[in-house]
């Protein structure tokens, strides 16, 4: 299954591969280890624990670039940009 970025992210949802929930802090582009209750929203309640699914109204799932997601030609547009 393959998400598209914008597109919603259900609470109870889970990674095909490792089972792992995808609605959790961790997940979330206002996670920030070094923020007030580790995250950038404001109005955000405090979640416990941050790798487990959560009611956040907050949730934006993080856009991830990885090598899973890059093409076979990466190494090699970095040198070209350099």
């Amino acid at each position: 299954m393959v998400r598209l970025v914008g597109e919603r992210v259900g609470r109870q949802e889970a990674c095909p591969r490792c089972d792992a929930d995808l609605h959790c802090c961790r997940n979330c582009r206002f996670h920030d280890p070094g923020a007030h209750n580790q995250c950038r929203e404001t109005q955000a309640e405090w979640v416990k624990e941050k790798d487990r699914a959560n009611f956040c109204d907050y949730f934006e799932p993080v856009e991830v670039v990885g090598a899973r997601g890059r093409s076979a030609n990466t190494a090699e547009d970095v040198k070209k940009k350099f």
